[in-house]
């Protein structure tokens, strides 16, 4: 019997100061929880050792019954303190030091949200800094805590008890990823729906599938746009035609222009030979003028077509902005030629002018006398 109770001492003082050993809750308080691993009394694990994180109650993390793996932090004859959270540390920086060396995307749930971050349990406490957690800016995280987050290890020290965790990691390569995807898959003459994301003084920025593309300014409509705010604002769902595609650079062209009706269809059968129109002066050449009549469409007033006089220039008569009225003298819209005349409105209404004096002149002819011979005669009856 004294030879039995020498062995079972000798067994329990085999127990040493960083053991792992296994064990059963056998009682849990508020403080600290007691647990059965064969020594001579429980051992005890302090609220302090359940976890890396702050534990309110004990009952929070453990029940009676509990089966656990736990490290031994000090042993005495009449005490043996105990770890949960030092067990768990040990394999949690095994298993993120391979996360870190691979690349590997763990998760993890959102137990705190603190100053500066959100705070996760992985065996060890990790840190994830405010600007890791999104791609885009994010104002308050109240509503983070409870949420499973995707991460990646970016920084690890175990010494220092440090680990510094990235959703944002994980978000930026899945966008990078599928970016890789839509240029593969764009190919030029397609024609797509994006997004417009932002304006610059030379275009517009449109979204097509993740990847930002290019819609030059001479691209954006079939008229000349002086600023692309004429044209598009940003969050405007468009359709764009893509002009080239560089996967290297990740650079896309794209034209709003070719997916629009041109200038010319547009006015097809609305302007007809002997329409009279209204137009501006756009360019002034050697033999002519060019007169915008509609966005896109310019028709040409030849210098003979200027004035009902000779001219040396077109200068003489026009100037570049002056908005005129031209009869139209022919309309070929597959050659996107127009030919206008101000010369014919002036000749008609000198035509007009001149009717009018012929007419006067001829009633007065009729009458067999002038105006002067009447007051003549009424004048011989006075003398």
């Amino acid at each position: 019997m004294v030879e039995e109770m020498n062995n079972e001492v000798t067994e329990m003082k085999s127990f040493s100061v960083g053991d792992v050993v296994s064990g059963k809750v056998t009682k849990v308080e508020d403080k600290q929880a007691f647990v059965d691993v064969g020594f001579k009394v429980d051992g005890i694990i302090p609220i302090s050792e359940l976890s890396s994180l702050h534990v309110e109650k004990v009952s929070d993390v453990l029940s009676e019954g509990d089966e656990l793996e736990l490290k031994v932090l000090k042993v005495e004859d009449d005490e043996l303190i105990l770890s949960k959270r030092a067990v768990q540390a040990e394999k949690a920086w095994e298993t993120l030091q391979a996360a870190l060396d691979s690349g590997e995307v763990i998760e993890a749930e959102v137990a705190d949200v603190v100053k500066g971050g959100l705070v996760v349990d992985l065996g060890v406490r990790g840190f994830i800094p405010a600007s890791l957690v999104e791609r885009h800016y994010v104002e308050d995280f109240s509503d983070y805590k409870g949420r499973t987050l995707r991460l990646k290890v970016v920084e690890l020290d175990k010494e220092a008890n440090k680990l510094i965790l990235s959703q944002r990691a994980v978000l930026d390569e899945e966008v990078e990823a599928k970016k890789k995807e839509v240029l593969a898959s764009l190919q030029p003459g397609d024609v797509v729906e994006g997004t417009v994301q932002r304006l610059t003084d030379f275009g517009a920025f449109v979204d097509v599938g993740g990847v930002d593309g290019l819609v030059h300014i001479s691209q954006l409509a079939h008229h000349r746009v002086e600023t692309p705010a004429e044209v598009v604002k940003e969050g405007d769902a468009v359709k764009v035609k893509v002009l080239s595609v560089d996967p290297d650079s990740e650079r896309v062209s794209l034209s709003i222009k070719e997916t629009l009706p041109g200038p010319w269809e547009q006015v097809e059968g609305t302007i007809q030979p002997g329409d009279v129109i209204e137009g501006t002066v756009k360019r002034l050449v050697s033999f002519g003028a060019f007169v915008e009549v509609a966005p896109g469409v310019e028709g040409l007033v030849h210098i003979s077509q200027i004035a009902n006089r000779h001219i040396g220039t077109p200068g003489e008569v026009l100037s570049e902005g002056e908005r005129v009225q031209a009869k139209v003298l022919d309309v070929n819209i597959s050659e996107k030629r127009i030919s206008l005349s101000i010369r014919e409105l002036l000749d008609d209404a000198g035509s007009n002018q001149s009717d009018r004096e012929v007419y006067e002149s001829t009633n007065e002819e009729s009458s067999g006398f002038s105006l002067g011979d009447m007051i003549g005669d009424e004048l011989k009856k006075y003398k």
